[in-house]
């Protein structure tokens, strides 16, 4: 990452060169090829083209696929869509009785602090609005003639 230092000026400097060596190329041997000879011999057919050419050769069987199992008449994947769709429809009712029930409960906590109010909204305006005499067990206060001089109370 940093430059070496070094006495000589950077064109007095030796500079190196690095070529890579060539790779000796290995001489690869093919497998010798075994032929596998099928367990029965094939019959040989013969076909006369419409020129009249005639053309043998072997008879090839053609690979026959393997039976498929019979498939349910519902798979798998919808029968578990559509249980999920049942619970889901379940939880969904349940939490519309849940929201339900909390809006009534708060609709009966509202009616409630406002019948609170209004009762004791009543009580008080009876109390002020009544036309009893205040005088009983109320404290009775005589003010006089005072005289207030230099923040002091003479009577």
């Amino acid at each position: 990452m940093y430059p070496e230092h070094s006495d000589r000026a950077p064109a007095e400097r030796a500079v190196t060169l690095h070529r890579p060596a060539p790779i000796t190329p290995t001489i690869v041997q093919p497998a010798p090829v075994a032929t596998v000879q099928p367990g029965t011999v094939p019959a040989v057919a013969s076909v006369v083209l419409p020129d009249g050419r005639v053309v043998t050769g072997y008879t090839v069987d053609h690979a026959h696929p393997e039976p498929v199992a019979a498939k349910p008449a519902v798979s798998r994947t919808a029968v578990n869509v559509a249980l999920g769709g049942v619970g889901f429809l379940a939880v969904c009712g349940g939490l519309l009785l849940l929201t339900t029930f909390i809006a009534a409960l708060t609709a009966l906590i509202t009616q409630l602090i406002t019948l609170a109010a209004v009762v004791f909204g009543g009580w008080i305006a009876v109390q002020i609005f009544s036309g009893r005499d205040h005088g009983e067990g109320g404290t009775t206060v005589n003010i006089r003639k005072a005289v207030i001089k230099r923040n002091r109370f003479y009577q």
